[in-house]
């Protein structure tokens, strides 16, 4: 049952990445969490790992797949994405130290805040201002490059619960700012993957290599890269509005999913 749940889900999260950005970290911990429970306190870390790895190889081919016209507008930000990968290097050897629940408890706070922001703040759910022309500055400032690899690899979230609502209010569209978090997603998850797959101590368990539960990760990542190609090639046609809607509803219901996982 938990292999044909985790496969439901990989194509979820296929659908996610093309859609909004999310590489796999926003669905899969809450997943694993439930899927790995019967290792305890190390649940948490074990689930912000999996994750790691599902959105290293799930943002690599979304952004292999996406138009070069589009990650062309990444040319201002080569010094934000260094910045990205030593916060998430940074992010993973903390979450290594840290205890189970305040991962899973800081991954439901973080959710819920960011939550409240799209909600309360203007520019993500109408855009902010008219498309962000290609050569214009990056919206994401570089400072904010350190904190968001920290706080991403850390909770597991990938970084595209921040970066598209920063993207969004620097005018992009939906159509831009997600396909732009993968790439951004990417640069986070890679070095946070290396420690997590060097992870020490180890944590004992069937299909998990250091602090990576390499079957379910498997399973989802199987699942998952059919859908990233068929959505690329063949996006579906979803208007700005409703396509920022759908990301709100996606946050709530991945909150519910977390809390619930938090409560068994």
């Amino acid at each position: 049952m938990d292999l044909l749940f985790l496969a439901l889900v990989g194509l979820v999260t296929g659908v996610t990445t093309v859609l909004f950005g999310f590489g796999g970290g926003f669905v899969t911990v809450p997943v694993i969490m439930w899927v790995d429970a019967s290792l305890g306190e190390s649940t948490a870390v074990v689930a912000i790992a999996t994750s790691s790895a599902v959105m290293v190889v799930n943002a690599a081919a979304a952004t292999i797949a996406t138009p070069r016209p589009v990650l062309r507008r990444l040319g201002g930000a080569k010094v934000l994405c260094v910045l990205l990968a030593a916060g998430g290097l940074c992010g993973a050897l903390l979450a290594g130290l840290a205890p189970s629940p305040l991962i899973h408890w800081g991954f439901v706070a973080y959710l819920c805040v960011t939550i409240a922001d799209v909600l309360l703040r203007p520019g993500f759910l109408r855009p902010a201002a008219a498309a962000v022309p290609a050569r214009s500055r990056f919206p994401i400032p570089t400072a904010l490059g350190v904190p968001i690899g920290a706080v991403a690899s850390f909770l597991g979230v990938g970084g595209s619960v921040m970066t598209v609502p920063l993207l969004r209010r620097g005018g992009m569209p939906m159509a831009v700012a997600a396909p732009l978090a993968n790439p951004l997603t990417f640069a986070i998850s890679l070095p946070a993957l290396v420690v997590f797959f060097l992870g020490t101590p180890a944590v004992t368990g069937e299909g998990v290599v250091g602090l990576i539960d390499l079957r379910s990760a498997g399973i989802l990542l199987v699942t998952a890269i059919p859908v990233i190609v068929l959505l690329r090639r063949r996006p579906p046609k979803i208007g700005d509005a409703g396509h920022a809607r759908a990301y709100l509803a996606l946050l709530v219901i991945v909150t519910l999913a977390a809390i619930t996982a938090g409560v068994r």
